[in-house]
């Protein structure tokens, strides 16, 4: 996906989940919409570099500009919460990304499926079994691997396990995590967090459920699916207390 026109600016507060306060290249201070209303506690440091969506003014928004992505140290990691779903459709549509059973892209690819009291990202027919498939995007990142979530989501639990059902059911089901960054050793579940989340990961990879993880390729003004990254999932009755991972 890309970007139409973006700038630098340097972070310098976020009130609440919604405004971040940036100072722009030109030295001012300005409020910018944040398209991620997760935590982002490692990620959004007072003095780091951000990269900022520029709207044109359009009319009805608040702000001008979105932050969409932030530099932690040398690895540049876009932060929009809406991009994974974008990428995701993109590389599904084009065929860079072919799930289980497809040996070409889906002649229908359909967005924001209800499947009794779920809605699942995609819903993927010919080419392929039929398949649901939830995206997940994934911007934390520590001492080189990266987890999800970043904080505890209930939502994110509930579709694991509705996948589940579809699949122990015959239906095809997957689950993608879009890393938003161009490194990463590897994908796990953020235990310490969330518990429950991965515990639900577990139960979906038993059922059946395809669970992939792709880093992407990243600039300021794009972002691309890229590679698959290694997995690592645990039985919940083997994890450990106090970390990440076990």
């Amino acid at each position: 996906m890309q970007y139409d026109q973006v700038l630098p600016g340097t972070f310098l507060s976020r009130p609440n989940r919604f405004v971040a306060w940036v100072r722009l290249p030109g030295g001012q201070e300005e409020p910018v919409h944040v398209k991620n209303t997760g935590r982002c506690r490692e990620l959004l440091v007072p003095g780091c570099r951000v990269w900022l969506e520029d709207s044109g003014g359009r009319p009805g928004r608040k702000t001008r500009f979105s932050l969409i992505a932030v530099e932690k140290g040398d690895l540049l990691i876009n932060m929009d919460s809406q991009a994974p779903n974008q990428v995701a459709a993109e590389a599904v549509a084009d065929g860079s990304l072919l799930l289980p059973g497809y040996r070409r892209p889906p002649q229908v690819l359909r967005r924001e499926v209800r499947e009794g009291d779920s809605r699942f990202d995609l819903f993927l027919q010919g080419g392929g079994p039929d398949t649901f498939l939830e995206v997940k995007g994934v911007t934390l990142e520590e001492d080189g691997a990266v987890y999800f979530p970043d904080a505890p989501t209930l939502r994110g639990a509930k579709h694991l396990r509705h996948l589940a059902a579809l699949a122990r059911a015959g239906q095809q089901a997957a689950v993608l995590f879009v890393i938003q960054m161009e490194r990463a050793a590897f994908f796990a579940p953020n235990l310490r967090t969330h518990p429950d989340f991965g515990a639900a990961l577990w139960e979906a990879s038993q059922a059946g459920v395809a669970i992939l993880a792709h880093r992407c390729r990243v600039a300021p003004d794009r972002l691309t699916l890229g590679d698959p990254v290694p997995i690592r999932l645990v039985p919940p009755s083997t994890t450990s207390q106090g970390g990440i991972v076990p």
